[in-house]
């Protein structure tokens, strides 16, 4: 039985043949989909009659149906390769973009940014630097939170509205600080659907790793197997917390590493 309400779908940088990604720790490679993967998946949801929507559409259209569709970091292919085939669907996307990444090689520039919006995709904000918010002082906070929306609106012209954090990590004075500023929502990585009665400064979603066979993805955009995603997702937090944040990314990446080789 699907779960009830909308799945909120994680994606990162896509893969092309031939072009270097953003960054080669097993990490980050876990997360990295090719181009077809994507555009696979993207079709399986247009061919079971559902749709992909932006945050936007669901906090703002009360009983919206769809998968919902975000894209954090703001890698060139958010515009190369994604925004190509999520208009060819008549899909909607939330792109999260970490503003202070602007411009590096293999990620988007300012003008880029500026099409994808003309696009009529939404925009949101991934912070300033990506760092792990809780772990920031105040001042820190406020620019990778509110310094980084405003570049993002002179940017794009447009108004920032949503948020979405950082390894998934958040604390009080995130949601405090996101509500001031602003924002319409703030996103972490806790998997679960969401439906209209989900608090919009704490939205769940699922990220979409790299090597997800379609009859998985399947189950996860439905949110038949969300389940036990969250037994596993539950396993990591408690490393996580018991370790601290990089002792446990230390681990991580040795044990990721080694399985890689």
């Amino acid at each position: 039985m699907a779960t009830r309400g909308n799945v909120f779908l994680m994606y990162h940088e896509l893969e092309l043949p031939g072009r270097a990604l953003c960054q080669s720790e097993a990490g980050y490679v876990r997360y990295i989909l090719t181009e077809e993967d994507f555009s696979n998946q993207m079709e399986a949801i247009k061919s079971s009659g559902s749709r992909g929507v932006s945050v936007g559409t669901f906090l703002d259209t009360p009983g919206t149906t769809g998968v919902v569709l975000t894209f954090d970091d703001g890698c060139e292919t958010d515009l190369l390769i994604a925004a190509p085939i999520l208009r060819q669907l008549n899909f909607g996307a939330t792109f999260y973009v970490t503003s202070g990444y602007l411009g590096r090689k293999g990620y988007m520039s300012p003008a880029q940014v500026r099409d994808l919006d003309s696009l009529g995709f939404e925009i949101g904000c991934h912070s300033m630097t990506h760092p792990y918010l809780p772990d920031l002082s105040d001042k820190e906070l406020r620019r990778e939170v509110v310094t980084a929306k405003a570049d993002l609106e002179q940017i794009t012209g447009s108004s920032v509205d949503h948020f979405s954090c950082p390894g998934g990590q958040y604390d009080r004075r995130v949601v405090q600080l996101a509500r001031e500023a602003g924002y319409k929502s703030l996103a972490n990585s806790e998997i679960r659907a969401n439906t209209p009665q989900t608090d919009p400064f704490s939205l769940g979603r699922v990220a979409v790793l790299r090597g997800t066979s379609l009859d998985t993805f399947k189950q996860i955009y439905s949110g038949r197997i969300l389940w036990k995603f969250r037994l596993r997702d539950t396993a990591n937090r408690t490393a996580k917390r018991l370790l601290g944040n990089s002792s446990y990314d230390r681990l991580r990446a040795m044990l990721l590493g080694t399985r890689s080789n």
